[in-house]
């Protein structure tokens, strides 16, 4: 018997459990979690879809794009835009991330289809997806 499960009255081969991390946010960290399923607003204050994932440059350690799902019937047929973080801001009254852009600006923005097969470290399509929405604060990455 280890230890810990001495000490703490635990059953001969019983594993501890981790404690439960928080999840909370403080004023400027969130958990990616968190983000999931937060609303998306146009530059008019219009609501464009949510956040499905967010991509993360594994060797940097930040948040390269968050992609956004749009448009479909409960979750079906929506398209996945891929908008670089740096473009999004939190608005605190309206509880969710605001982008410069309207409706119409996501149709030739690119995009991929829940069915589609896309090569995220195409560097051509990274190369579309930076082109498409200008210069940002981070420096352009060749594919997700």
């Amino acid at each position: 018997m280890s230890d810990l499960n001495r000490m703490s009255g635990a059953p001969p081969g019983h594993v501890p459990q981790e404690p439960h991390l928080p999840r909370d946010e403080t004023l400027s960290l969130i958990s990616a979690d968190k983000v999931e399923g937060t609303a998306v607003y146009g530059a008019g204050g219009h609501r464009l879809g949510t956040i499905e994932t967010l991509m993360i440059d594994k060797m940097r350690g930040t948040v390269e794009y968050a992609v956004l799902a749009y448009g479909g019937v409960l979750g079906f047929g929506a398209r996945h835009y891929p908008l670089p973080w740096q473009q999004l801001r939190y608005d605190t009254e309206l509880g969710g991330y605001v982008v410069g852009l309207a409706e119409e600006d996501l149709r030739e923005a690119p995009s991929y289809a829940a069915e589609e097969t896309v090569d995220l470290a195409d560097a051509d399509w990274g190369e579309r997806v930076h082109s498409y929405y200008g210069p940002s604060v981070s420096t352009p990455r060749v594919g997700f």
